[in-house]
């Protein structure tokens, strides 16, 4: 019997949104639960280490973003087809995570004077990001290898804010052009996109 899992997260893209379509784009059935923040209060001291996203299978419980993105990568063979595909594909994860973190920063920033500064920030950051991607990335429309990595997906998700904002941010960059492309030509993935709600970030 297949494995049942439950991912539990805000109603945010943020940390949860590249584990969900590691499942959509394997084809797996989950249970999507977004939670709003007083509900988050009261379930954090049932927590492993009081943080989310949380992933349950079959009543077993794991926590860390990271964590979770890696295990559903291996169990949907997504994590790369080698030891050293494995290791190309976590680099391209971690730096997507450090973007992400700098959207974060600044979209949760504790002022507005700060907001203004951290988001002043983020178009140097992220041409920096896109350069060094684009000379990194295969060019057959994946990151790495030539089939869909869970490195492609933390791309497509990383890039959701940019490209929303500026539809032209990858003219420059044809090759990451292509990743976007083939991870929207995904079944799974575009089904996902088509009913999932709508969130800030």
């Amino acid at each position: 019997m297949a494995p049942k899992y439950k991912l539990t997260y805000f109603n945010l893209r943020a940390r949860g949104e590249l584990s969900r379509l590691i499942l959509a784009a394997g084809g797996v059935p989950f249970e999507d639960y977004r939670i709003e923040r007083p509900a988050w209060a009261e379930l954090k001291p049932n927590t492993p280490m009081g943080q989310m996203p949380l992933l349950e299978v079959d009543g077993q419980v794991v926590c860390q973003s990271g964590a979770i993105a890696r295990y559903l990568a291996r169990e949907t063979g997504l994590g790369g087809k080698s030891s050293w595909e494995e290791a190309q594909v976590d680099m391209f994860v971690c730096g997507v995570d450090d973007l992400i973190t700098v959207f974060c920063d600044a979209f949760f920033a504790p002022d507005e004077a700060t907001k203004e500064e951290r988001t002043k920030a983020l178009g140097p950051y992220v041409t920096k990001f896109l350069g060094n991607y684009e000379k990194l990335s295969g060019s057959d429309g994946h990151l790495v290898g030539s089939s869909l990595t869970y490195a492609d997906l933390a791309f497509f998700v990383g890039m959701h804010d940019v490209l929303k904002h500026s539809a032209g941010a990858l003219e420059k960059y044809p090759k990451l052009a292509k990743v976007v492309e083939s991870v929207k030509e995904n079944k799974g993935v575009a089904a996902y996109i088509a009913e999932r709600p709508e969130s800030d970030i």
